[in-house]
């Protein structure tokens, strides 16, 4: 396997960066990419069925190369990789760059007669790749990255080989498919906890470097359990699907949404001061009463909420701001349920907590 750090330089010094065929994007590019980083794998760490799948390709080819990579803005990352001590190459000297442009399976039966390769420092210098083999990755059809073959000498494909390396390339798919279900809500279509932490824990390390102000929002729905117990789950249902949308309507692109289960959702609100933070609070509640599905009908729909503050020296990670996020949703519902066992509820009884759902966690 390769260092995490590593990488082959885009050319080397024997090699004029204009002499190589560089190759040139998708026409969906804008789509592919948002599709690739919607699967949370770049930058990940090694994962057992993909390796598997690896070392497969490799035995059953004989080549002493195999890849599963995907193919960034700028590079090709290796998720997988038999045979190479690196785990990315610049995008401009990458085969696999050229394979998601092909409608079908790319296939080099001697890089020193194609004049796209010919001047590649793969090819040139280390690891020398004679022959390439690479069958596209499609997800909701986009072109993500591929399963590639490389060997130290020319060869060829038949025809059962090539259909044995597309086989190869739909099991990869459906790991692809499996890991992207595993961090969606199946319900809602949000993230679910698992895609939140990973999404949320680098968005945090972005506005740490940044210095951008960060705000967890912890929301839970008022009297669910009444809604299920009054009207049956297909209802209950009905509801978290319709304050999902709200929630994402009202917020920006650059914000991570999410159902953590159950009535929960959570918000991390990306360069957000307390007050936008609010600010955001207060519309999703006067979404809430304008909606079409939710308002005018016999349950009276709302929610508790808190806002916590992120500190990078109390939140080293998201886990721990979600702990101290769902710690005060939990004392605010507490007190909630007091007053109205008290029969001291205000009318306005989201708008009041407006003070006291924020936490600040410097001060603990």
């Amino acid at each position: 396997m390769f260092p995490p750090s590593r990488s082959l330089p885009s050319s080397s010094h024997e090699f004029k960066r204009d002499a190589l065929k560089s190759p040139k994007a998708p026409e969906d590019e804008k789509l592919r990419l948002a599709k690739l980083r919607s699967l949370r794998l770049l930058d990940t760490g090694y994962d057992v069925c993909f390796d598997r799948l690896t070392r497969l390709t490799a035995r059953i080819f004989e080549v002493p190369i195999c890849v599963i990579g995907f193919v960034d803005e700028d590079r090709q990352w290796f998720k997988s990789c038999m045979g190479l001590e690196i785990s990315e190459v610049a995008r401009s000297v990458s085969f696999c760059g050229h394979t998601i442009t092909c409608p079908d399976i790319l296939i080099v039966e001697d890089t020193l007669e194609d004049e796209r390769f010919i001047d590649n420092p793969m090819v040139a210098n280390e690891p020398h790749i004679r022959f390439y083999a690479g069958c596209p990755l499609t997800l909701d059809q986009r072109k993500l990255g591929t399963l590639c073959i490389a060997d130290h000498s020319p060869r060829s494909l038949d025809q059962r080989q090539i259909e044995i390396l597309k086989d190869l390339a739909s099991l990869v798919e459906q790991q692809l498919a499996a890991t992207l279900l595993a961090t969606k809500d199946g319900l809602t279509g949000l993230e679910n906890r698992r895609g939140f932490v990973a999404l949320a824990q680098q968005s945090l390390q972005l506005c740490t470097r940044q210095g951008f102000p960060v705000s967890l929002l912890y929301l839970d729905l008022d009297h669910f359990k009444t809604i299920n117990d009054l009207h049956g789950p297909e209802e209950g249902n009905r509801v978290l699907i319709a304050f999902a949308d709200l929630i994402k309507d009202v917020c920006r692109d650059s914000d991570v949404v999410a159902r953590l289960g159950g009535d929960e959702f959570v918000v991390l609100l990306i360069n957000s001061t307390r007050e936008q933070s609010e600010t955001v609070i207060h519309r999703i509640k006067d979404a809430l009463v304008h909606d079409n599905r939710l308002s005018g009908k016999n349950n009276d729909i709302d929610f508790s909420y808190g806002i916590t503050s992120y500190q990078p020296e109390r939140h080293e990670t998201i886990a721990e701001l979600l702990a101290d996020g769902d710690a005060l949703m939990r004392e605010i519902k507490r007190l909630r349920c007091e007053e109205s066992d008290s029969g001291d509820v205000p009318a306005a009884a989201g708008s009041s907590w407006s003070g006291f759902a924020h936490r600040d966690t410097t001060t603990g």
